[in-house]
C-alpha cells in the first residue's frame, strides 16, 4: 500500500484510513455530511496525490494527444485546461483525464489513480507507435507529484493568501506558474471534482509539507478543514460527475454516458474510434446514463437493478447515495433509451421493494 507525502498528516489529524487504488487514503475526519458541506459553504481540502500525471512533449505531442482523446486539443491554448476521455477503440472509455496545455509542443495529462498503469501501457502503446521515446517524449510523473485540490467559495481567497501573484482573475479551467508558500514555478488550475469552485495545486513530493503547513496556518481564519474521499464522492454525484468504474468505463460509450459535449467530430480531429462513435452520434444509442431522485424513501446503491413498473429489470444503478446538500437520495445509471426522457418514472429494486424514482437533468445540485 502506497502512502502520499501527506499520509502523517492524515494520521495525526484523526482520519479514518482505508485503501483506495493501492494507496493509503483517507475516507473522513469529522463526518461525510459535515465535511461534504464544509466545501460546499466554504473551504476544504482533499489529498488528490493519487492521480496520475503524464506529460508528452516534442514535435508528435499534439498528434498523439489529439489521437488519443475524444475532444478536440487543437481548441485549446497556452494554459487552458480541456476535459476528455481515452477511447478504447471498441466503443468504450479507457479513462477519463484532464489535458493541460503548457505549450504548442508539451501537455499534462492527469489521469485517475486506479487506471495509472493501464493508462500508461496505453499511452506507451500509440506513442511508440509513431516514433516518440519514452524519458524523453513522454514520461510518467506519477510518483514523483503530489497534489491537492482546494475546494469551496472560499478556496480562491485563501489561496491567494501565499500565492505571490494574482489568480483571483484566473478563468474556470485555466492553470498558470506561480509562486506557492515561497516555492516559485508551482502548477496551480482552476479545476476540481466537486462544483464548489477553487484550485488544484501540483508540486513535488519534496515540496509537499511546506505547502501543506501554509496552507494549514494561512486557512485557520477561514474554517479550512481536511476533507476525505467519502465526501469528495458525494459532492462529485451532486453535480453529476461520473466516476470511472462505476459510471463510465470500458464497456460504455462516451455518447452513450452522455460525454458527447467533449467528443468533438471537427475536422482533422481523427481520434480512435472517431467512425464508430460519429455513428452513435447520429443514428443514437440504445442505452443512455441518466440522473434519478428517489420519489419513495430508500437510498440507491451501485448494482442495484433499476426495474420498470412491472419490476422488470432494465439497468442497474452505477452511482447512489443520500445528497447531503439536498436532503434526498440520487443516483445514476444505464437505462434504455426508450426510457430516458426527463421526468420519465423508473424503480429501484431495494431490498426485494420497488421504490419509484424520477429521471430529472444534470446536475443534481442547481446552488
Amino acid at each position: 500500500m502506497k502512502n502520499t507525502p501527506f499520509t502523517r498528516f492524515h494520521e495525526a489529524m484523526g482520519a479514518k484510513m482505508v485503501p483506495f487504488a493501492g494507496f493509503n487514503m483517507p475516507i473522513q475526519y469529522e463526518g461525510l455530511t459535515l465535511e461534504h458541506e464544509t466545501v460546499r459553504t466554504g473551504v476544504g481540502v482533499f489529498d488528490v496525490s493519487h492521480m496520475g500525471e503524464f506529460w508528452v512533449q516534442g514535435p508528435r505531442a499534439f498528434a498523439l494527444v489529439q489521437k488519443l482523446t475524444t475532444n478536440n486539443v487543437a481548441a485549446l491554448t497556452d494554459g487552458k485546461v480541456q476535459y476528455t476521455c481515452f477511447p478504447n477503440g471498441r466503443g468504450g472509455i479507457v479513462d477519463d483525464l484532464l489535458v493541460y496545455r503548457i505549450h504548442a509542443e508539451k501537455y499534462l495529462l492527469v489521469v485517475n489513480a486506479a487506471n495509472i498503469d493501464k493508462d500508461w501501457e496505453w499511452c506507451l502503446r500509440h506513442a511508440t507507435s509513431i516514433g516518440m521515446e519514452p524519458g524523453k517524449d513522454l514520461w510518467n510523473a506519477s510518483g514523483d507529484t503530489a497534489q491537492l485540490a482546494v475546494q469551496g467559495p472560499k478556496a480562491m481567497e485563501l489561496v491567494q493568501e501565499f500565492v505571490a501573484e494574482n489568480i483571483m482573475d484566473m478563468e474556470y479551467y485555466t492553470f498558470r506558474y506561480v509562486t506557492v508558500a515561497g516555492i516559485p514555478d508551482v502548477l496551480v488550475s482552476t479545476t476540481g471534482y466537486t462544483g464548489a469552485g477553487g484550485v488544484e495545486i501540483y508540486m513535488t513530493n519534496d515540496q509537499a509539507e511546506a505547502i501543506w503547513n501554509t496552507l494549514f496556518a494561512a486557512g485557520r481564519k477561514y474554517g479550512l478543514k481536511p476533507i476525505g474521499l467519502g465526501a469528495r464522492d458525494t459532492l462529485r454525484l451532486e453535480m453529476g460527475f461520473c466516476l470511472y468504474g462505476n459510471d463510465i468505463d470500458d464497456d460504455h460509450s462516451p455518447i452513450e454516458a452522455g460525454l458527447g459535449w467533449i467528443t468533438k467530430f471537427t475536422d482533422g480531429n481523427d481520434f480512435i474510434d472517431r467512425e464508430r462513435l460519429e455513428k452513435q452520434k447520429k443514428e443514437g444509442v440504445s442505452r443512455m446514463l441518466r440522473g434519478f431522485e428517489m420519489i419513495d424513501k430508500g437510498i440507491p446503491r451501485q448494482h442495484y437493478e433499476i426495474c420498470d413498473a412491472e419490476g422488470n429489470p432494465i439497468g442497474e444503478v452505477t452511482s447512489g447515495t443520500m445528497a447531503p446538500s439536498l436532503k434526498k437520495a440520487i443516483g445514476m445509471g444505464y437505462v434504455p433509451t426508450a426510457c430516458s426522457a426527463i421526468g420519465s418514472r423508473i424503480y429501484i429494486r431495494i431490498r426485494e421493494k420497488l421504490l419509484a424514482a424520477e429521471i430529472v437533468k444534470l446536475p443534481f445540485f442547481k446552488g
